[in-house]
C-alpha cells in the first residue's frame, strides 16, 4: 500500500479507528512525523491531542544506526545484543543526552502546555510508521508507566515480525498495512514524505 502523504495516512487510520466509536481517548502523538497523522486523527475522533517523545540512541560508528531508545522520564529500551558491545560510559552520557533533547522538545513544541494524563483513559499512540519498533516501544513503556485503560497503537505500515512483538506489549494494533516483504524504509511507503520541521509540529499543535 502506498501514502500520498502524511495527511492521507492519518486521514486513512482515522477512518477505521472512527468505526470503532472509541470513546474517552487521547492521541498520544510521536514527533515529529506522527504529529501530522495524530493531528487528522484528533480531529475526526474528536479527542484531545498530546506529543510522547522518544529518541533514539545511534551506535557510536554509525549514529544513524539505533541500538535503543529512551522517553523523557528516561524509560529504556534497547537491542541488548548491540548495548553489550557499546561502551557502558558513552551509553549513559548518550542516554541522558538523548532523554534531555526530548525534554527540549516537549518544551519547544507545547510550551506551557501541561501534558494530559492517560491514566484510566484510552491511549492511542501514532507514529507515520514503524521500521525498527525502538521508539514505539520506549513510547509504550511510557504511557504504560501511566496507567492508561487500554493502549492502541495506530500506524499505517510496520514490518510483520515488528507487528507481532508489539502484539504482546499492547491491547490492540490497528495498521493499514503489514507487507510480508518490508521496503526497509517508512519514506519507501509515501509518494511524498519530506522531513517535519519543529515549526510545522509547533503549527499544528497550536492549530488543534
Amino acid at each position: 500500500m502506498h501514502f500520498k502523504d502524511r495527511i492521507e495516512a492519518g486521514q486513512k487510520l482515522a477512518s477505521k479507528l472512527q468505526e470503532q466509536k472509541i470513546k474517552d481517548a487521547i492521541i498520544f502523538a510521536l514527533p515529529r512525523g506522527g504529529v501530522i497523522l495524530g493531528a487528522e486523527i484528533a480531529k475526526v475522533l474528536k479527542v484531545p491531542l498530546d506529543l510522547v517523545i522518544a529518541r533514539k540512541i545511534g551506535h557510536p560508528a554509525n549514529p544513524e544506526y539505533a541500538i535503543g531508545a529512551v522517553s523523557e522520564s528516561g524509560e529504556l529500551f534497547c537491542n541488548e545484543e548491540e548495548r553489550r558491545t557499546a561502551d557502558p560510559i558513552w551509553f549513559k552520557k548518550e542516554v541522558e543526552k538523548q532523554q534531555k533533547e526530548a525534554r527540549r522538545r516537549r518544551k519547544v513544541y507545547l510550551k506551557d502546555k501541561k501534558s494530559i494524563s492517560p491514566e484510566g483513559k484510552i491511549a492511542i499512540l501514532v507514529d507515520d510508521g514503524i521500521a525498527t519498533g525502538l521508539t514505539i516501544k520506549v513510547a509504550i513503556k511510557e504511557i504504560k508507566s501511566q496507567h492508561p485503560k487500554k493502549i492502541i497503537v495506530a500506524v499505517p505500515v510496520l514490518p510483520k515480525d515488528t507487528a507481532r512483538e508489539l502484539k504482546k506489549e499492547i491491547d490492540e494494533l490497528v495498521a493499514l498495512d503489514i507487507p510480508d516483504y518490508f521496503l526497509g524504509s517508512i519514506g519507501a511507503y509515501y509518494d511524498y514524505f519530506p522531513q517535519v520541521e519543529d515549526r510545522e509540529v509547533i503549527d499544528i499543535i497550536r492549530k488543534v
